[in-house]
């Protein structure tokens, strides 16, 4: 009954009208419990599925949402950005509270506002961030089974951060995208790869102006073997100049991986793209470590 009401509460029809207008909304997810954003058999349970779901029913009507970027199974999102059309009015608040109040617990929408017609957000996106968060233990973590990915090595960060600088700079990532990735091209332009050290935590930071299927995974991956010292610094690079992915390490597990989200040109005036994990938000207020010369 409660659920009910709050249902006529958001989506009552204040006005319906002819002039399709376009909202972009921020979206937050745990994705433990999905088999990634985007549907692909009938049936199987994704973020996009539950969201076109309560936006179409506070809208009164169909919705379809297009996303900055999809994200695999399993792995999280503190803002992917999305925009619809729609001939619905409501104003941001509604957007938020009605949708909110049709999500279940584990999806949740920060933000909805109205954008010109001309924003898109994937293909108006200049770049996007991953945040991919290690535990360093011996002793596996009941609370943080789904949140960070537990390394029962011991990793040396700071050989990470000076293998990670090589794989910064527009080139080929074909040997760190997966078998299954369907991108016209494997080029890629690779902005910031940051790696991060508080207590046993460790944070690798990425921003790029796209990403391949897995790319960041197998980048962490390579990293992880590098840090264990079970390959030398070098390594990074010499899988990036192979151009070949059976030269790569195991794919890192996904669900340390955080879609922090995309960067839009300032004249969208849109709210805050990028947002930073509760979880994260401490180890990234860290330098981020010196590479050395």
């Amino acid at each position: 009954m409660r659920a009910q009401k709050r249902l006529a509460l958001y989506s009552m029809p204040k006005i319906i009208d002819r002039q399709q207008r376009r909202v972009a909304i921020s979206v937050e997810y745990d994705g433990s419990g999905y088999r990634g954003w985007q549907m692909q058999t009938h049936g199987t349970p994704v973020v996009q599925t539950k969201i076109e779901q309560a936006l179409s029913k506070i809208a009164a009507e169909n919705i379809s949402v297009t996303c900055s970027g999809r994200t695999d199974s399993g792995v999280h999102a503190s803002s992917q950005i999305c925009h619809f059309d729609t001939h619905a009015i409501r104003d941001p608040y509604n957007w938020v509270m009605g949708v909110n109040s049709q999500l279940p617990d584990d999806i949740s929408i920060s933000w909805a506002s109205e954008v010109d017609p001309a924003f898109h957000a994937r293909f108006g996106a200049l770049s996007r961030q991953y945040i991919y968060l290690i535990k360093c233990s011996w002793l596996r973590s009941a609370l943080l089974k789904n949140v960070v990915t537990i390394s029962h090595k011991g990793l040396d960060p700071q050989l990470m951060a000076v293998a990670g600088r090589s794989l910064i700079g527009t080139y080929d990532f074909n040997a760190f995208r997966s078998a299954q990735c369907q991108a016209n091209t494997s080029v890629r332009s690779v902005t910031r790869l940051s790696v991060h050290h508080h207590d046993q935590l460790i944070a690798v930071h990425v921003e790029a102006n796209g990403f391949l299927q897995h790319m960041v995974r197998n980048i962490v991956g390579v990293l992880m073997a590098i840090g264990a010292k079970e390959e030398p610094i070098s390594w990074a690079e010499h899988v990036l100049l192979s151009k070949d992915r059976s030269e790569g390490g195991v794919t890192a597990p996904s669900h340390g991986l955080y879609f922090l989200g995309p960067t839009y040109c300032d004249s969208y005036n849109l709210p805050n793209t990028v947002r930073i994990p509760q979880i994260a938000r401490d180890i990234l207020r860290t330098d981020p470590l010196e590479c050395g010369t």
